[in-house]
């Protein structure tokens, strides 16, 4: 990864999961991505010149493989995010973008469009989740994967172009049912233990044949792509040892940039063309 992409993600570290206060009061335009993940609802905010600025993310499930499936929920976490960060900037968000995982039905994806317009943002973009990642990541030739929680988005890049996508059942949530069904925990136990680092490692035998599934599936999706790079994005890919399972599965090196589960919500962010 580059410096100033290593910077970027910093700065969304710090706006997004510290709720740092911005510097100084901004009162210019503003570019706003809304990320329903199945695991992670992500809100994020980009200054004028796609510089992150604010943002708020919480854990909920109203969302399962790109679909909305509780609607009101979605909602209602989305306002309280939105009112966080309003809060925090001095003023009201009016508009803002939110993806999709590759492959949704048209109707699922304007169910996550008026999930935006209930919480008070006029949607003004969709985008797919790799390709919104690649907003961030600027990729000329490679894969790009975005492991979220129920699913694995995969986007061959070249020449800058998005060429083929396609995205999979797999992701955080399967990581947090096998620790579950194996250390006898209900899911939010295992949500947790999954991502407490002094327990990680004990955890990767367990959650390693879920990360060749993750393989797997990219595997199948680059053939007869030539294909140099792997690029993983996404809050499951953060576990440590993902990327070396994906390079072993795929035989290609993978990277994993830091703070990666705010890169595809930085990228929807700039598809916000309010």
């Amino acid at each position: 990864m580059n410096p100033a992409l290593d910077s970027i993600l910093a700065q969304a570290e710090a706006a997004i999961a510290a709720e740092a206060p911005p510097p100084a009061p901004y009162r210019g335009r503003v570019h706003v991505g809304v990320d329903l993940g199945t695991a992670y609802t992500v809100l994020a905010v980009l200054d004028e010149a796609h510089r992150p600025l604010a943002g708020a993310y919480r854990f909920a499930q109203v969302a399962r493989d790109g679909l909305v499936v509780d609607f009101v929920g979605a909602v209602a976490l989305l306002q309280a995010l939105k009112a966080r960060v309003e809060q925090r900037l001095g003023f009201a968000l009016t508009s803002g973008a939110s993806g999709y995982p590759p492959g949704v039905p048209p109707g699922e994806v304007r169910a996550t469009a008026n999930v935006l317009r209930a919480a008070g943002l006029e949607c003004t973009g969709l985008i797919d989740e790799p390709s919104a990642a690649n907003n961030v990541l600027a990729v000329q030739d490679g894969v790009i994967v975005d492991v979220g929680g129920g699913t694995t988005g995969v986007a061959v890049v070249q020449g800058g172009q998005v060429v083929h996508t396609a995205d999979e059942a797999t992701g955080g949530t399967h990581f947090s049912l096998v620790i579950a069904g194996a250390k006898h925990l209900s899911f939010e136990q295992a949500e947790e233990i999954k991502k407490d680092p002094r327990q990680q490692a004990a955890l990767f035998p367990l959650v390693r044949p879920v990360m060749e599934k993750v393989g797997s599936i990219v595997r199948r999706h680059i053939a007869g792509y030539p294909v140099e790079h792997i690029y993983l994005v996404g809050g499951s890919v953060a576990f440590p040892g993902m990327a070396a399972v994906i390079e072993e599965s795929t035989g290609i090196p993978a990277t994993v940039p830091g703070a990666p589960l705010f890169v595809t919500p930085l990228g929807i962010a700039m598809h916000n063309q309010a």
